[in-house]
């Protein structure tokens, strides 16, 4: 077994199972100033409230695994990336510390805005850390050899704004699955248009990363990529006339997964795209890896670790199903 593939194949995996699982509860967030009163604010935030902790979990498992079997990632990008990788901890931490005090709070404006904030800052954050990577990485002798503020650009900027339209995306649709009334149909809405945000940025996006990243152009133009990597803007498309489609006819929870489909299209295009770059253009997954006993004794206790973990997660889910309501879930 190539442990080295197996590693990058088990990290993609786990990012985007972040990016989707906790994208939707920070896509919630964002959406807190367009509810009308606290009591809308409420049900949202039941909506989410029995999972967001678990969906955390595998942001912990991917940084965890890059330190295990990229130390090289973790040590040139954690330097070049410290602003925003500080930042979206301490949004995520600020998001969590007001999700507690406002649920025991009486007055619960200001800790809206503060959830509100805190996610905000968190979307962001995270926009400009996989801009700043796209971007490139100066690396010398297997060390950032660049400056504090290399991943700030126009280009990591609008990532960040396209990952706020791609984040309100997923919590809307959500929104459809788990509420019912006015919170709903406002969903329908936000999700009709945060969709059409999320397309155009995604056209822009594949526009500009050949131009910010030109080795791209060559992997979309030549064998082997050239035969399957243009399947993911067409999956993409696919997904979007789905989504388009579903929410004109009020269906509750095909939105959700041609939503689910978007973001895949365009993830994996991306990947497709930088590998076998770690950290682009500089270092590949097999010169970031550890040692090969390393890769082989920590792939084998991932093996243990993950199905317990994603039945858990599962089990969450099933065990919270179904749509909320001023007094909790109905079933």
């Amino acid at each position: 077994m190539d442990f080295v593939v197996a590693w990058a194949c088990l990290l993609a995996l786990v990012f985007i199972l972040y990016v989707i699982l906790d994208g939707f509860s920070l896509g919630i967030g964002l959406l807190f100033p367009s509810a009308r009163n606290e009591e809308e604010r409420d049900l949202m935030m039941s909506s989410i409230a029995p999972v967001w902790d678990a969906n955390q979990t595998w942001l912990v498992f991917g940084g965890g695994a890059i330190f295990v079997a990229f130390p090289t990632v973790y040590t040139v990008l954690f330097p070049a990336l410290y602003i925003p990788l500080m930042t979206l901890l301490f949004g995520l931490i600020f998001r969590g510390v007001t999700f507690e005090f406002r649920a025991n709070a009486t007055r619960k404006q200001k800790w809206s805005r503060a959830f509100f904030f805190g996610s905000l800052v968190a979307v962001v954050s995270q926009g400009l850390t996989l801009g700043g990577v796209i971007s490139g990485t100066t690396v010398v002798e297997g060390q950032f050899a660049g400056g504090p503020f290399d991943w700030f650009n126009p280009f990591s900027v609008f990532v960040g704004i396209a990952l706020v339209a791609g984040y309100t995306l997923l919590g809307a649709t959500y929104l459809i699955i788990k509420t019912r009334g006015e919170v709903q149909h406002r969903a329908y809405r936000q999700a009709f248009w945060s969709a059409i945000i999320v397309l155009a940025c995604q056209v822009i996006v594949t526009v500009w990363t050949p131009l910010h990243y030109p080795v791209v152009l060559t992997y979309w133009l030549n064998p082997p990529r050239i035969y399957f990597i243009w399947i993911f803007p067409l999956m993409g498309l696919s997904a979007f006339y789905g989504l388009m489609k579903n929410l004109k006819n009020r269906h509750e929870f095909l939105p959700f997964v041609c939503t689910v489909i978007l973001f895949l299209a365009g993830y994996l295009g991306l990947i497709s795209s930088l590998y076998p770059f770690a950290i682009p253009p500089a270092v590949t997954f097999r010169e970031a890896s550890a040692q090969k006993e390393t890769l082989r004794l920590g792939f084998w206790a991932v093996i243990i670790v993950l199905p317990v973990v994603l039945s858990y997660t599962v089990y969450s889910y099933s065990i919270f199903r179904g749509k909320v309501s001023k007094e909790g879930y109905h079933y």
